[in-house]
């Protein structure tokens, strides 16, 4: 047991890290996950402008994915369902309805025209073997744009997950611009399936959005037509919730008819008597027509897990941006200077006839240093000192070259390169407004491609409670002691609706804050049973005598409250209850005083009007001074009588 377990945690702790970073993961400096990775340097290695058939590009990148044809397949749809980098010709599913892509065998993609100018640079990419060292793959993209928040993503790993949204393409080129010049950034997603988001709890990719559908009702209000989806949701998926909700009787729907096509469009039909005022609020609150969606941005950075906010992840990449237009800038500096550098050393040889001193060499030694000898007097014009090789293209120049040979090209070829060479080292010194610059292309470019499709506003949430329909009809059985919608009584009869609250008062003194429930036993007498309303509360009024017979006036209003907890109406139980009222009674009592020796007075009046409220734990008010024999309720002008 001693050597299995620190093997297994060795293996667990080396499968964990596996999943993490090389699977369910996207590294922050291209965005990708390895699967995704590998298909776009496939796409991009095989391109040749057309379309390639996605069977072969699936059988191409298993050169480079060990997992097998099913997942690269997949990850192929959605990269391409994203539409940025992907371009498809034929079923690729839809994310509206949630349909899935044709065979591989019968749909194509290529790279788009984005992709091929700011994902890839051979010459700057670094390179790893792949799974079984037959090829090279790239450690990563050098890309020249978020990607990971462009197209979001999701993963489940161990132990971790990530949940990215996706966001505008222009809005996230332009707060680049906005880090570059130093102003503050506010970045919201953007959903593929437009609709409308509330982002106030968003946080900077810390928090949650909530996001409804878009609706549209008819000029009679009997229809309601679903335009716009929310984001991880389908036209499939929306019409079940609202199905099941009808079905509970949360909301009134007569039938709905699914007319999506390349765009959403379920038409709902509601009942007789339902109009859309009420149901609009009650398919946001019960149905998918409003969803919320958490934000947990975990990247991979310099190798391991890491969470951070949309503004870090931004800077981050920002950054990496100016150095990789600096790379490519200073890459391009150096062909250009070794251009330059060739074709001075070639219009010097040529020129000034340096060829013609090796016409009296005999041997290749010789040849090599009458070259040597010949260039060096002219060393003073050189770009930069001459080198073994450079002696070998010029002994490589063939006699056509030579006989064909432009002075005035020359000339003007070396003056162009001149001025590109100044132009580029210009971009280097302000390398930043430089970056600006790009990203300005980028966005006159593209940017038109990508509108915003999701509406930022802001709406309440809807409560539950409020919009819930009254459709369970309740009642209490004397005979049985039986309270709930499941009972045939004749007693207590109310509706109300899933989320209303009722309070039971027994006889002996308790009261109980319940559900509504379908069959509950309460006992054969109680003193009342009403609806809890959730802003006045209950109110309830009560005279009780304690042991010695002292009368005592309550009134009290129930607004918290611990579900099916039982209360007392009297402390202690200290007493029994004469009279009791729900609501607040304007009635005179009553009273009879215990008889006694010599006693004077022998009854009083109490009114009930001037009872002020107390809490539940309090005695109450004193009605009289001394024990009384009987409370009745009086009726004004008339003998005492029982109410």
């Amino acid at each position: 047991m001693s050597y299995v377990e620190p093997l297994m945690r060795q293996n667990f702790l080396e499968y964990a890290s596996y999943v993490i970073v090389d699977r369910a993961i996207p590294d922050l400096r291209d965005g990708c996950k390895p699967v995704q990775r590998r298909i776009l340097n496939t796409l991009f290695e095989v391109d040749d402008g057309r379309f390639h058939k996605v069977a072969n590009i699936i059988g191409e990148t298993m050169k480079l994915h060990p997992h097998g044809d099913a997942s690269i397949g997949d990850a192929l749809v959605v990269l391409a369902n994203k539409e940025y980098f992907i371009e498809r010709q034929g079923n690729f599913g839809s994310v509206l309805t949630g349909h899935p892509a044709a065979a591989a065998r019968y749909i194509e993609c290529r790279l788009t025209p984005l992709a091929k100018e700011t994902l890839f640079n051979k010459k700057l990419t670094e390179y790893q073997p792949s799974y079984d060292g037959r090829k090279d793959e790239p450690i990563f993209l050098p890309a020249k744009l978020p990607v990971l928040l462009m197209l979001g993503t999701e993963g489940i790993a161990v132990g971790m997950s990530t949940r990215i949204l996706p966001h505008n393409f222009g809005e996230l080129l332009q707060a680049q611009i906005d880090l570059l010049e130093d102003r503050e950034i506010l970045l919201l997603p953007d959903f593929p399936q437009g609709a409308s988001m509330d982002a106030s709890e968003y946080e900077d990719g810390v928090g949650k959005v909530r996001v409804r559908a878009t609706l549209e009702t008819s000029k009679d209000r009997k229809t309601i037509t679903v335009r716009e989806i929310p984001f991880s949701t389908t036209t499939e998926s929306l019409i079940a919730s609202i199905e099941q909700a009808s079905q509970k009787g949360k909301l009134k729907v007569a039938s709905i008819d699914d007319r999506t096509a390349d765009k959403v469009e379920v038409v709902l039909h509601l009942s007789r008597g339902i109009y859309a005022d009420e149901v609009v609020p009650q398919l946001y609150a019960y149905t998918q027509c409003e969803v919320s969606i958490n934000s947990n941005l975990v990247v991979i950075r310099d190798q391991r897990p890491e969470e951070l906010t949309v503004s870090q992840v931004l800077k981050d990449l920002t950054g990496r941006l100016k150095q990789q237009i600096k790379a490519e800038l200073e890459l391009e500096l150096g062909e250009l200077e070794d251009r330059q550098h060739w074709l001075t050393l070639e219009q010097i040889f040529i020129e000034n006839r340096v060829y013609k001193r090796i016409e009296t060499a005999k041997t290749a030694d010789e040849v090599r240093q009458e070259v040597w000898d010949g260039m060096a007097q002219y060393a003073e014009f050189f770009v930069r000192p001459m080198v073994d090789d450079d002696v070998d293209r010029l002994l490589k120049i063939p006699i056509r070259r030579i006989s064909l040979y432009d002075i005035e090209k020359s000339r003007k070829d070396i003056d162009d390169i001149v001025r590109q060479i100044k132009n580029v080292r210009g971009q280097l010194r302000r390398l930043t407004q430089t970056t600006i610059e790009y990203l300005q292309g980028l966005i006159e470019k593209f940017g038109p491609q990508y509108p915003r499709r999701t509406q930022i506003t802001s709406f309440e949430a809807v409560s539950k409670q409020e919009v819930a329909r009254q459709t369970l009809k309740l009642s209490f059985d004397k005979e049985t002691g039986l309270f709930g919608y499941e009972v045939k009584g004749d007693e207590y009869e109310m509706t109300v609706s899933e989320y209303d609250k009722i309070v039971v008062i027994s006889i002996d003194g308790t009261y109980k804050v319940i559900s509504p429930p379908d069959k509950l036993f309460v006992g054969k007498k109680v003193l009342g049973i009403v609806p809890h309303d959730p802003d006045e509360g209950v109110v309830l009024t009560y005279i009780y005598r304690d042991p010695d017979k002292n009368p005592w006036a309550k009134k009290i209003r129930i607004t918290g409250f611990i579900k099916d907890k039982e209360y007392e109406l009297i402390k202690d139980g200290a007493g029994k209850i004469d009279k009791f009222w729900i609501g607040e009674p304007q009635h005179e009592i009553f009273m009879k005083f215990v008889p006694k020796k010599r006693q004077r007075k022998v009854e009083d009046y109490y009114e009930l009007s001037e009872l002020g409220f107390c809490g539940l734990a309090a005695r109450g008010s004193r009605m009289a001074p001394k024990p009384v024999s009987l409370i009745k309720v009086h009726r004004r002008g008339a003998p005492p009588e029982v109410e």
